[in-house]
């Protein structure tokens, strides 16, 4: 049985006015049951009517007959406080409007035609109890705020993007410089209007901390579901100990981390760890709910996740490459000629074909070793494995992203990042 209540908030303000404000209590409760290895659920957002949805839930699950099995976990007492410092009920709507302002504020640079700002957060408490022994009441909290800036000049059209966020209070948005997080979101724009289409081909390129992000969760993460490993849909499937990248990559998924998409306990009451998906180039486990764990004689690895009404299924919580030892300058220093990425627009991949298609949201011509001209509309396309094998430099920084992630009609909070990364060869293109 899960049950939780939270209040939510949504801020949108478009070229400085706010358009909306949603601000609201939600309550819902969740009776799972697996009887004769079928499962039965029902969700109410009724307090009053939880027993009834306990009946429906038995009911559904006598219906059935399937054969779900579950692997065996310990059960857990526990109460996880909220790591916010600062509220975000104790924070008046006045605030958070404001915050959106001097970013939006910030932004109006020359050139600029249009800007958006939107705010969310949600603090509440989920409860869980499960037959086995389990008792769980968690605390959560998280807020973010995303930007995008429009620039418009003879004819072209350009954007920024930039966000920001945590699964803590308040203290995340004061913390951020918002005049500089408006500046820069807004120069992306205005820049990207007076870049260059690139060449197309294959090149030397480095990726930044974001786009070596949304690679890893879009290309590898996903890739490492159990589901998508049971359906046949992931180009992992029976690769487990062997080399699927270069002995620089090391991908992890943890929940546990101070990211965007932190938890305690998964849905399915499972407390969650650093899972190392690669050590050293070689794939050494995968992401799971207890049910896929079992038809995969593996150890939950505590990512069975679903808001409270949904029937909880295999997702990422915080998923990175490991950093390096190199500086940036040192990862350009012996390129003659390459393509610097930065930021994403969103892609594709098919995970099963093992194929991937992601446009950086900006990118730079490397020259001799400098970063040089400015390139627009830049598509980076191939195969994840061969990508990964030919992964050759790693940078020292690090940097984590805020993003929602949506997989079969569900959508939950997530964390990706990573370093700066070099790839000896990789296929980039680009459009009008």
């Amino acid at each position: 049985m899960r049950i939780s209540e939270s209040l939510n908030n949504v801020i949108v303000m478009k070229d400085g006015k706010v358009q909306e404000i949603t601000s609201g209590n939600n309550w819902g409760g969740c009776v799972r049951v697996l009887k004769n290895g079928a499962w039965g659920v029902s969700f109410t957002t009724n307090p009053g009517k939880m027993e009834d949805a306990g009946k429906s839930a038995l009911k559904l699950a006598n219906a059935l007959d399937n054969d779900v099995k579950l692997a065996d976990i310990e059960p857990t007492q526990d109460n996880v406080k909220s790591k916010a410092k600062l509220k975000l009920q104790d924070v008046s709507l006045d605030e958070k409007k404001e915050s959106m302002s001097a970013a939006e504020k910030a932004a109006n640079l020359e050139t600029i035609v249009s800007t958006t700002v939107n705010y969310v957060d949600g603090e509440g408490t989920t409860i869980f109890v499960n037959s086995e022994g389990t008792e769980l009441q968690i605390e959560e909290s998280r807020v973010a705020l995303f930007m995008n800036a429009v620039a418009a000049s003879d004819g072209i059209i350009q954007f920024g993007h930039k966000s920001t966020g945590g699964a803590a209070g308040f203290e995340v948005i004061q913390k951020e410089d918002l005049e500089k997080f408006g500046r820069i979101t807004a120069e992306k724009a205005v820049r990207l209007l007076k870049a260059e289409l690139p060449p197309s081909g294959k090149f030397p390129v480095v990726m930044d901390p974001e786009l070596t992000g949304v690679f890893i969760h879009e290309a590898l993460g996903h890739a490492s579901e159990a589901d998508l490993i049971l359906q046949n849909d992931s180009i992992l499937k029976g690769k487990m100990g062997t080399q699927i990248g270069s002995s620089l990559v090391t991908i992890i998924d943890d929940a546990t981390m101070d990211a965007f998409g932190y938890y305690p306990y998964d849905s399915e009451g499972v407390k969650t760890r650093k899972n190392i998906l690669v050590k050293d180039g070689v794939l050494r486990s995968l992401l799971s709910s207890r049910e896929t764990a079992s038809q995969l004689d593996i150890t939950p690895s505590g990512n069975a996740r679903s808001v409270v009404g949904d029937q909880p299924i295999v997702r990422m919580s915080n998923t990175y490459l490991k950093p390096g030892e190199l500086k940036f300058e040192e990862l350009i220093e012996d390129m003659d000629s390459g393509i610097y990425l930065k930021g994403s627009r969103g892609g594709q991949v098919d995970t099963g074909k093992g194929v991937f298609q992601f446009n950086a949201a900006e990118s730079f011509l490397i020259e001799d070793g400098e970063v040089t001209n400015p390139l627009r509309d830049v598509s980076l396309s191939g195969n994840i494995l061969e990508m990964l094998l030919k992964v050759d430099g790693l940078g020292s920084d690090f940097k984590m992203g805020v993003g929602f992630c949506g997989k079969s009609g569900q959508t939950v909070p997530v964390g990706d990042g990573g370093p700066h990364v070099r790839v000896k060869e990789a296929t980039v293109g680009g459009g009008s």
